[in-house]
């Protein structure tokens, strides 16, 4: 009964033996590989907040070449200073009539038509003068219908050198739509006097402005100055006197007027002084 029991108990040893000889055989049959073929592991950390770049990217330009510089050194310098031209400033008057009635004209001079009258006591506003300040364009205070009238009718205050000088072509005098310009003009010259002459311009019935029907603006030497000189002429022919000694060469046009206003301008041949510089 005994030696059973031990026999039991040595039974699960039984296969001991052959589990030995089992391992050993396994350790000599199994292939070892090279030793320099097994690499260790390794363990790498990364930790992406501590990795910084460590290129910095700029934009793309193009390249160029720069070109040489020569650096020349002046011999001579010259200063130019620009001078500036003055504009001249002019200033409106003011000017009360002093005689009892005057006529205030179209153009600046006594031939021009009639356009209304200024009475003694009115105050007027003095907006321009002719080049030789004999006739003044002048309007009512604010207002924007002006006419000439002669300079010493009216009481001025002020210098009227101030006022702006207004040259005869830049007058604007009422143009007819009717009449074209005299025709068959002539002019000759006997010593300083030209003899001027032309063809009538015939009105209809109730045109006629009752005032001078010719007019001639005139530039003529006169003590070797070219002076401008408006002259009025009821018939076909005037004399105008015209001197020798002026750089310049005399000219002269004339128009003819209706009660609408004047024809267009026509230039005289005007002939030359024999004894002209």
């Amino acid at each position: 009964m005994n030696s059973q029991r031990v026999k039991n108990k040595l039974r699960p040893f039984a296969f001991l033996p052959f589990l030995v000889f089992w391992l050993f055989a396994c350790q000599f049959t199994a292939p070892r590989p090279p030793a320099d073929t097994i690499s260790p592991p390794i363990l790498t950390t990364l930790t992406v907040a501590s990795i910084t770049p460590s290129i910095t990217l700029s934009p793309l330009l193009p390249t160029e070449t720069p070109l040489p510089t020569n650096t020349a050194t002046p011999t001579e310098t010259i200063t130019e200073t620009a001078t500036a031209t003055r504009i001249p400033t002019y200033t409106k008057l003011r000017g009360k009539v002093i005689i009892e009635q005057a006529v205030c004209h179209y153009g600046p001079g006594k031939p021009y038509l009639y356009k209304y009258g200024v009475y003694q006591g009115y105050t007027m506003e003095i907006i321009g003068r002719d080049p030789t300040g004999t006739y003044i364009e002048v309007q009512a205070i604010g207002g924007n219908n002006p006419c000439w009238v002669k300079a010493e009718y009216m009481q001025i205050q002020g210098d009227l050198s101030q006022v702006k000088p207004i040259q005869p072509e830049e007058v604007q005098l009422p143009r007819s739509p009717y009449y074209t310009p005299p025709t068959g003009i002539s002019a000759r010259r006997k010593g300083n006097e030209v003899i001027v002459s032309w063809n009538a311009v015939e009105l209809k019935a109730g045109d006629d402005s009752q005032q001078v029907p010719y007019v001639i603006e005139a530039w003529v030497c006169h003590q070797g100055e070219l002076v401008f000189t408006p002259l009025g002429s009821y018939t076909t022919t005037i004399e105008i006197t015209d001197e020798p000694g002026c750089p310049l060469p005399s000219r002269a046009r004339l128009a003819a007027a209706e009660k609408h206003g004047y024809t267009r301008w026509v230039d005289i041949p005007w002939p030359t002084a024999t004894n002209a510089p």
